[in-house]
């Protein structure tokens, strides 16, 4: 006896919803095998599902397109940071700046170590002390370091902070437009199932071969458990052939 697979990918889920829809609008209402509501509620459904899915797919696509040009953004701010602190504190080993010059940006006055910038959260945050710092040493007196400058360093940090918001924004659209398909999967695999069972009780007194092809049409899918499979040789074949019993 063959039982019946509710779908489990979108694909599915919408051929099996299309199907039912189509072969109700080629009937008379009095020739459905599903209800007026039932078809009305399918019709409301498909057009949002279909929507979101599309919507999805869409947004996380654009968004592996685009993380090359944001992990090379992040690269330079990072490097450039990088180069501008090391700068500093040659500058401060030939005698040039004094170690207190690195009060100004937030380092201990006696580590000419680069601060961790493996993370985004850092990254951001010793990039704001440093240009911050620059720029306020500056304005006191201080001669500028250069190769890079602070304006230089700015420019790639900005537009790090830039792609950064956008990167975070797609990353929240992903997440909603995840969390909507999930409940609109579940309401799916509800309609379908109301359907289905409205089809097979339509379809329920005809002979089996018969009620089934009728379920079928309706985009019901059918499998066969092992069991339901017989081998059958063919003459002069040396292989078997394995088929669906008759049921």
């Amino acid at each position: 006896m063959p039982y019946r697979r509710l779908p489990n990918t979108d694909a599915a889920r919408i051929r099996a919803m299309k199907n039912a829809l189509k072969i109700s609008r080629d009937l008379p209402p009095s020739q459905m095998a599903i209800s007026a509501r039932s078809l009305v509620n399918l019709q409301r459904f498909i057009a949002v599902f279909e929507h979101n899915i599309l919507l999805h797919r869409q947004t996380f696509t654009f968004q592996n397109n685009r993380s090359g040009d944001y992990s090379e953004t992040l690269r330079k701010a990072k490097i450039y940071l990088i180069h501008f602190i090391r700068v500093m504190n040659l500058a401060i080993l030939r005698g040039d700046l004094s170690p207190e010059t690195r009060q100004f940006y937030g380092l201990a006055v006696n580590d000419p170590k680069v601060p961790s910038l493996r993370t985004e959260n850092e990254l951001i945050m010793w990039g704001r002390k440093i240009i911050e710092g620059e720029e306020k040493r500056i304005r006191t007196g201080g001669s500028p370091v250069t190769n890079p400058t602070i304006a230089v360093v700015k420019v790639r940090f900005e537009n790090f902070i830039e792609a950064n918001n956008y990167h975070k924004l797609l990353i929240k659209r992903i997440h909603d437009h995840s969390v909507k398909a999930t409940n609109l999967r579940k309401e799916a695999d509800e309609i379908i199932l109301q359907i289905w069972n409205e089809v097979e009780q339509a379809f329920a007194d005809l002979p089996e071969e018969i009620r089934r092809k009728e379920c079928e049409n309706y985009g019901i899918v059918y499998f066969y458990r092992k069991s339901e499979k017989v081998k059958h040789i063919i003459p002069g074949n040396l292989f078997p052939v394995y088929h669906k019993q008759a049921i």
